[in-house]
């Protein structure tokens, strides 16, 4: 009985939903690669915002999923791939477009930055209960925003108070929105699979 126990002691400190899974160098691969996959089709939901050159995406959203989930080494792994590939012209940054001459490329820096950071929180509980996850998600938001604000800013020669106006202001219902999603599903996820911390 307590070795059937150890196990599970042990994953709960410190391990992250993909720890759930086999350890293997395979799997590692498989989730970094699905990470950046799925960060790249939510891009592709995606709503242009009128006077902005950032749109409402997925993509945010699926960063910080990824990074919760995966943890801080493979998050920022699926991020770099995501970034990396559309850097070299896979169309699947928001609206099909690559590269990282557009404006909003500041933004994805910004994820890759912030998946690191949500999955360190992680990996210390923070997607267990419905506040904590919910104080990673806003944290992981205002990194991201951290760097795609300046970013934008420099990148259209704006004001920084012009580019808050069009590259924070538009998206903070969105961002709550999504942390909502976020704060029921990554607890319901560990109360599901019996590893609630």
């Amino acid at each position: 009985m307590s070795t059937a126990a150890a196990p599970a002691r042990s994953l709960r400190a410190g391990a992250v939903l993909a720890d759930l899974l086999p350890a293997s160098r395979a799997r590692d691969i498989a989730l970094v690669v699905g990470g950046a996959a799925l960060t790249g089709l939510a891009a592709q939901i995606s709503v242009p915002v009128p006077g902005s050159p950032v749109p409402v995406s997925g993509q945010t959203f699926a960063a910080l999923l990824v990074g919760t989930a995966l943890g801080a080494r493979r998050g920022f792994l699926a991020l770099a791939a995501y970034a990396v590939a559309g850097m070299a012209g896979v169309p699947w940054f928001a609206q099909a477009t690559s590269g990282y001459g557009m404006p909003s490329f500041g933004y994805i820096l910004g994820m890759l930055l912030a998946a690191t950071v949500v999955g360190a929180l992680a990996r210390r509980g923070a997607d267990r209960s419905v506040l904590r996850t919910a104080g990673a998600m806003a944290l992981g938001s205002a990194i991201i925003y951290a760097v795609g604000v300046p970013y934008l800013a420099l990148a259209t020669g704006m004001t920084f108070g012009q580019a808050v106006a069009a590259g924070l202001t538009p998206f903070l219902i969105g961002d709550a929105l999504k942390a909502a999603l976020a704060m029921g599903a990554l607890p319901a996820a560990w109360k599901l699979v019996g590893r609630k911390g």
